[in-house]
């Protein structure tokens, strides 16, 4: 990394933590208290060794913002001894003691904390911490981490990138014979031969397909089967999340039915796509497509999720959420039949909203591909 590359970083941490505290401001919240995760990632540029020996990121609505770490683990922390007070301690001594005395009184006041702390951790801190009164952190990150910059997006475009160009060279050979899990390594092989870091994959093939989250195993794919592949990769810690609907030989007229009315929902959630339009509102676009073409019990989940440093994170495109897009936020779009006992289809890109509509991350083919 050269000089520029870490000033531009610390440029960077240092107006999320300026941000992070307007938010604590705004929610009248005194300290937001965080432990290794996505959000440490994005307030201080690393995610945090997840352990039983504690480390949190302690950020005041006012004053110098602290990391409590173990000792062994500071010099992991090098660069973020510009952003925060570094505080240490040993096995064999009490980090929520340390916790305490760093943070001062905390009586009468309120604490929030990140919302993948572990529960023993926030058990502790409510012992060691006593007279505050404690609320969930996400209400603080949400707005901050919904809404992505430019760097951001550049991250999320070249993932998904690199993602379609490894299906557009998978699809080149055929599938049958092989086992679900071999096929899905193949992919994933793929993907992160361009440089993507591991991420996840889920591959689902013949009455396997109907299953949303299907764990592949060691069936074989047949001719004449559904083959449904889920995947993605890491770049900059920022996720692709893509999912492709394959078929092993020729489709009959019912599979090729339903893959153009999953194809059709896809292109209607991504046609609804601009800012200030509900989450909710997409998630209909799709569904009432799709239950028009008699196939809304079919339709299992959501139309998409947040993507980001998470692959689920806000905001969640479904029925009853009333809050409006803004430019900036990025989200999948990933309606689905399942015909349990048969087959399923899923098309899944990432789309990026911005000022004039949505904009499609994933340009890997969505038309119907037949293999062998």
């Amino acid at each position: 990394m050269t000089t520029t590359d870490a000033l531009d970083d610390m440029f960077v941490y240092t107006d999320r933590l300026q941000r992070t505290r307007q938010e604590l401001a705004r929610h009248e919240v005194d300290v937001l208290m965080v432990g290794p995760s996505a959000d440490l990632f994005y307030l201080i540029g690393t995610a945090g060794h997840l352990s039983e020996r504690l480390t949190l990121l302690v950020v005041p609505r006012v004053g110098t913002p602290i990391i409590v770490a173990a000792g062994f683990e500071v010099p992991l922390l090098a660069r973020q001894r510009d952003l925060a007070e570094i505080h240490a301690w040993a096995d064999g001594q009490d980090p929520i003691a340390l916790v305490a005395e760093a943070t001062g009184d905390v009586r009468g006041k309120t604490i929030a904390v990140g919302d993948e702390l572990y529960s023993v951790f926030l058990i502790r801190l409510q012992a060691g911490l006593g007279g505050a009164r404690w609320v969930e952190g996400g209400q603080v990150l949400r707005p901050l981490r919904m809404i992505k910059d430019g760097r951001e997006i550049e991250l999320l475009k070249e993932a998904a990138r690199r993602t379609d160009d490894a299906w557009v060279e998978f699809i080149t050979q055929p599938l049958s014979g092989q086992t679900e899990r071999e096929a899905l390594q193949r992919l994933l092989d793929l993907t992160y031969a361009r440089g993507l870091a591991p991420n996840f994959g889920s591959c689902g093939s013949g009455p396997h397909s109907a299953s949303p989250h299907h764990e592949p195993g060691e069936r074989v794919i047949q001719e004449g089967d559904a083959v449904v592949f889920d995947w993605g990769g890491t770049l900059g810690g920022y996720h692709s999340d893509v999912t492709r609907t394959l078929h092993a030989g020729e489709p009959g007229d019912e599979f090729r039915r339903v893959y153009a009315t999953v194809l059709a929902a896809n292109q209607a959630a991504l046609d609804a796509v601009r800012p200030g339009v509900r989450c909710e509102a997409v998630d209909f676009a799709a569904r009432s497509l799709i239950e028009e073409a008699g196939y809304g019990a079919a339709f299992l989940h959501r139309v998409g999720h947040g993507l980001g440093l998470g692959v689920h994170e806000e905001p969640y495109l479904v029925a009853g959420n009333t809050l409006p897009l803004q430019a900036g936020m990025v989200f999948s779009d990933e309606p689905g039949i399942y015909l349990e006992g048969r087959f399923g289809v899923r098309i899944e890109d990432t789309v990026l909203c911005t000022d004039t509509g949505g904009e499609r991350l994933n340009e890997a083919p969505r038309e119907l591909t037949v293999v062998g």
